[in-house]
């Protein structure tokens, strides 16, 4: 077994962590937060005092942490030069592809092997070490960093070269909140016609409009497997992170010169729905109860409402 630095415990990263210390490997972990790393000593890691002292000897460094900017110090400053060479660096961000790029290029040039491999999966996944890993960089890198993300995950896919990993998820990621709110516009439709959800679930699910968003993550409560719709649209998947992810696509859309109407759109809603009704915290289908407008916003978020399809 290998002794791996892991820096940023959050939601996502705290079990992935876990996992690979479940997996018999030396984790040493570093967080800002305090309660963060005390949960991740509880649960096999070992402390760090800093990110540097972290990677210091270190086999592998995986990193999870907010957005590019993050990603771009950390490995500047406290692991790019003060890790050993020899060691594999996987970032499992969601983060913009420039950055992903831009921190490869920079490892690479002081002799690292790096992979961008971000996650799809969840926080329930990230537990359960049932993530897929979609990672960007040379076969070498990925051959290195397969072992390590495979003690994470369910499925380690080598996306293509620098940065492919981020435009996996990213294009993945907008093509889930197109479909979820397709599926959410569906369902609402479905209801003010007269069709009982269920059979509409029933129908649709087997038919040519069926989706992931439909059969395995339906947005209606009683309705198909167990999904947090069932839990008042707690847990699962926040619809502030799909916003990020959506801001992420539009961002590389416009650099890539890439028509992407239906992702511009989905971003609009879930603008509205995490930061103008204060949704940001509930999981992304619970965008369906702005469409239908039972949506309650909570107190602090009382943003005038605006029908949905009215002109504005």
């Amino acid at each position: 077994m290998a002794r791996v630095a892991f820096i940023g415990l959050g939601n996502m990263g705290g079990g992935m962590a876990a996992n690979l210390a479940k997996a018999g490997h030396d984790v040493r972990a570093f967080d800002l937060s305090e309660t963060a790393l005390a949960k991740a000593e509880e649960r096999g890691c070992l402390r760090a005092a800093s990110a540097a002292e972290a990677v210091a000897e270190a086999e592998a460094v995986v990193t999870m942490l907010p957005a590019g900017k993050h990603v771009r110090a950390v490995y500047a400053e406290s692991v790019i030069g003060v890790a050993p060479t020899s060691s594999i660096l996987m970032d499992c961000s969601t983060i913009d592809v420039a950055s992903a790029r831009d921190t490869i290029a920079a490892a690479e040039a002081k002799g690292y092997r790096m992979v961008d491999a971000p996650v799809s999966g969840g926080i329930a996944a990230a537990e359960g070490g049932t993530l897929t890993f979609m990672a960007g960089g040379s076969a070498e890198a990925f051959a290195a960093a397969e072992p390590f993300l495979g003690a994470m995950g369910k499925a380690v896919i080598h996306a293509g070269g620098a940065g492919a990993g981020q435009a996996a998820k990213i294009c993945n990621n907008m093509l889930l909140g197109v479909t979820m709110v397709g599926t959410c516009e569906a369902f609402v439709l479905a209801q003010k016609l007269g069709l009982d959800p269920q059979t509409f679930f029933d129908i649709a699910s087997k038919a040519s409009g069926q989706s992931w968003s439909m059969t395995s993550y339906c947005p209606v409560p009683g309705v198909g497997p167990e999904t947090p719709a069932d839990r008042g649209y707690d847990g699962g998947f926040a619809a502030a992170l799909m916003l990020k992810d959506l801001r992420l696509a539009m961002e590389a859309a416009q650099t890539a010169d890439a028509y992407t109407p239906m992702g511009a759109a989905a971003e609009e809603l879930y603008t509205r729905f995490a930061e103008g009704l204060g949704g940001a915290g509930k999981d992304f289908s619970g965008i369906i109860k702005m469409l239908d407008e039972s949506w309650t916003p909570p107190e602090g978020n009382a943003t005038p409402h605006t029908p949905i399809g009215a002109k504005v």
